[in-house]
């Protein structure tokens, strides 16, 4: 290791699926990245679950564990702190990581409303913490190239926006009451769940919202009960005792973009649903403008459909295929159809992260991000019951495209 290089502690809380994620991250950004002169230390994970924190000693490297978060924010040796644990849990922690001075990566949705999240970016700010939010899907290369082509004009002046995250993860009328259709743990359902990636998409690539329209629905209103902690949303009861849905499953809103949008002007789509049969991870976003427009679908993550000009000889869409070209694709793979996957997109995430951290370039997502997302859920819950649209108040700070 170069005596230049930089090493950072890393403390993790929740030792789930994306706190494994979070953690292999962390290990794989000094391979991916060796000219960025930054290490990873896996300090101390904490977990409610004995087995789990076990798991996070024995496998995953850290070099401490515990059954309580507090000692994560303690330990004199965390520089950041992962935060992973389920929804309901999320502002309390975010909030305690900023009093105790730790920039933190933290999951989606970052409050179980505005307030909450709110409460989290006053926290933060007060601080002084760099912040990192969970959307880790912007940082696809075919994202990046996408955003750069609007930026640079590409595709004349946008018009609209149509944006889709579908997932079947819920579509079992026999899964599980998870606190995932628990209001008091999970707050909304698919709007912050799935609904909130799409509107940070949009205004990723395209400029912040500033008016919303929405209607949502719950399509199956029971479900089995399931005991905390003893599985995930993904189990299915048969026969079991049912309980209420306290969420929707189901979310479309109509939005216009707001005048420092790089599209300015342009009105869209969000569509959401846990509940889908057929799309497993169906998140799409398509962007026109009156010269051109674009197409992407997660599940074909490295390729992007582009149509470019009103009279060439050759209409319809190109497929161009991810590449050293683009976003950080390089970094991964030596060129185009050598696919890259979910994983390294948070890689990508966690580099961003540390590199804000280190005092370079303030490239990842933020905490203002993650408000003003919530604020976008907010106003299109409330438009949903009143059936009036909604104003929202730009926030400053995000990582919206602006012109």
């Amino acid at each position: 290791m170069s005596p230049e290089t930089r090493t950072i502690g890393v403390g993790l809380i929740s030792v789930g699926w994306m706190g494994k994620l979070h953690s292999r991250a962390y290990q794989t950004v000094p391979y991916a990245y060796p000219d960025l002169g930054l290490a990873t230390r896996l300090v101390i994970a904490a977990d409610t679950a004995p087995s789990r924190v076990d798991y996070a000693r024995d496998v995953l490297g850290f070099a401490e564990g515990t059954t309580d978060y507090n000692d994560v924010l303690n330990h004199p040796d965390v520089d950041v702190v992962s935060v992973c644990a389920p929804n309901f849990l999320h502002a309390e922690i975010g909030i305690a990581a900023a009093k105790a001075g730790k920039h933190f990566w933290i999951e989606k949705p970052v409050g179980r409303g505005y307030d909450e999240t709110a409460a989290v970016q006053e926290a933060a700010l007060e601080a002084g913490v760099v912040t990192s939010i969970g959307y880790n899907y912007r940082h696809a290369p075919a994202v990046e190239h996408a955003r750069k082509l609007v930026a640079e004009g590409k595709l004349g002046r946008i018009t609209n926006v149509r944006a889709v995250f579908f997932s079947g993860y819920a579509s079992e009328p026999n899964g599980a009451l998870s606190w995932r259709f628990d209001r008091k743990l999970a707050g909304t359902g698919v709007l912050a769940d799935l609904f909130s990636h799409a509107t940070d998409l949009c205004q990723y690539v395209v400029g912040p919202i500033a008016e919303v329209t929405a209607l949502t629905s719950t399509v199956y209103t029971q479900r089995p009960k399931l005991a905390m902690g003893s599985g995930t949303h993904f189990a299915v009861i048969e026969n079991g005792e049912m309980g209420e849905v306290e969420n929707e499953d189901y979310a479309a809103a109509l939005v216009r973009f707001g005048p420092s949008a790089v599209g300015a002007g342009a009105v869209g789509t969000i569509e959401s649903s846990r509940v889908a049969v057929g799309p497993e991870c169906g998140y799409q976003i398509e962007v026109y403008g009156t010269e051109g427009s674009l197409k992407w679908d997660f599940e074909r993550m490295n390729e992007l459909k582009v149509c470019l000009g009103r009279n060439n000889d050759e209409q319809g869409y190109t497929t161009v295929n991810a590449s050293p070209r683009h976003g950080d694709y390089s970094y991964f793979q030596p060129g185009p159809g050598n696919s890259m996957g979910f994983d390294d997109l948070k890689v990508i995430e966690a580099k961003k992260f540390l590199v804000a951290v280190a005092g370079g370039a303030q490239e990842n997502s933020n905490i203002h991000d993650a408000a003003s997302a919530a604020a976008i859920v907010s106003a299109a819950e409330t438009s949903s019951l009143s059936g009036q649209w909604q104003k929202i108040e730009e926030i400053h700070g995000t990582t919206a495209a602006r012109a």
